[in-house]
């Protein structure tokens, strides 16, 4: 006689790769019977990324939807989330997220059929989109509404905690990517680093920076420090920004005044392509000023990098250990930014005990140890509520 199956339903806003893989597992977990809503498949003009439908192992759905972008703010509406979870008929409901309409939906769905309901949040402390009245107001009122939580790590424990949550009610799934695809594409691109350098336009030695060119993500500040490296220094090493945004613009025009060095812009790259620029970098660089993870360290660290990060970014109290595998520095301080491109570029032998340090550490932020801790969660949740 077979085990009965806990009905689980995770609404999440799109179809990112990163999520594909979590979900693939998810979905093997024992007691688990999965199904996933998403409110839209991808967010055109913000993320650019190619939906892998050809990787998806689980059941889910893609609601209908209307997006707009009103100011600074991220407008998705979705018709048809109660059929269906009315349809679904989950034990457990797992929520990605607070600031849609279809989040408040859900939960007013889950009181009305007195189902268990999980917030899954990455905010941290740190997190200088937080602040406003009216903001936190709300996400107030979400949070008492919540059963649980399920968090990607410590900044983001420490956050719930501070809404008064006790520990018991937290669990943590650590943030993950597709470790192995990375570190995969990655030692293909070493192992011919000649003809992956022709074909991206990489040069032989440069730091990486991965992700939006917006103020927030500290690109100015990088652009800074490196233009203030020595001249030697900048000769050699080359400076390569993954992504587009808004900077892109200023950086390419500052790009194009530097008499000494190299800034490369280039552009958007889909997963496929970008474990060859991990691969054949020195280290990655990840300035940013607010972020409530940053799964571009999960992927540069899987591709065996040392990794130099603010403080601000989420993921940094659990990935990245001060002079043990990077350097941890001070959001908008472009001087110790610097000193620590300086000092990693000088010294291989560090660079690659921290790279390997990295890829030993990253082996714990798995897509299958993630997907344990959101099927304990769920478990967990369904038999203290039965």
């Amino acid at each position: 006689m077979f085990a009965m199956k806990t009905r689980l339903v995770v609404i999440t806003e799109i179809i990112a790769p990163y999520r594909i893989p979590v979900f693939n597992a998810l979905a093997q977990e024992p007691g688990i019977d999965l199904h996933v809503i998403f409110l839209s498949e991808t967010d055109p003009g913000l993320r650019d990324w190619h939906i892998y439908l050809d990787e998806i192992a689980f059941s889910y759905e893609v609601l209908p939807s209307w997006r707009r972008r009103l100011g600074a703010h991220n407008v998705l509406l979705n018709q048809g989330l109660r059929a269906a979870l009315n349809h679904a008929s989950p034990d457990v409901v797992v929520c990605g997220g607070y600031n849609y309409l279809a989040s408040w939906q859900a939960m007013a769905w889950a009181r009305r059929s007195h189902t268990p309901f999980l917030l899954w949040i990455e905010s941290t402390l740190q997190d200088q989109r937080s602040g406003k009245i009216p903001v936190e107001f709300l996400k107030k009122k979400f949070v008492e509404g919540c059963d649980g939580f399920i968090v990607p790590g410590t900044s983001s424990r420490e956050y719930v905690r501070g809404f008064g949550v006790p520990d018991e009610n937290i669990s943590t799934a650590p943030n993950a990517v597709a470790n192995e695809v990375f570190s995969a594409r990655a030692s293909a691109a070493v192992a011919q680093p000649w003809l992956y350098r022709k074909v991206h336009g990489l040069p032989s030695r440069f730091l990486l920076f991965v992700g939006r060119l917006v103020p927030e993500k500290g690109v100015r500040d990088l652009v800074q420090a490196y233009e203030a490296l020595c001249e030697p220094l900048r000769a050699q090493l080359s400076l390569v920004i993954v992504g587009d945004g808004p900077l892109r613009q200023e950086i390419e025009t500052r790009a194009a005044r530097l008499v000494t060095g190299r800034i490369n812009v280039a552009g958007f790259v889909q997963r496929d392509d970008l474990a060859a620029y991990y691969g054949l970098a020195e280290m990655f660089v990840f300035p940013t000023r607010t972020d409530p993870w940053g799964l571009v360290v999960n992927e540069a660290m899987a591709c065996g990098l040392p990794v130099i990060a603010s403080s601000a970014a989420g993921c940094v109290s659990d990935l990245v250990r001060n002079e043990w595998n990077g350097c941890v520095v001070c959001p908008g301080d472009v001087g110790e930014l610097g000193a620590a491109i300086t000092r990693l570029a000088h010294d291989p032998e560090l660079r690659r005990a921290m790279g390997n340090r990295s890829l030993e550490l990253i082996s714990r932020h798995s897509p299958m140890n993630c997907a344990a801790g959101i099927a304990a969660a769920t478990l967990n949740c369904a038999v203290a509520t039965a």
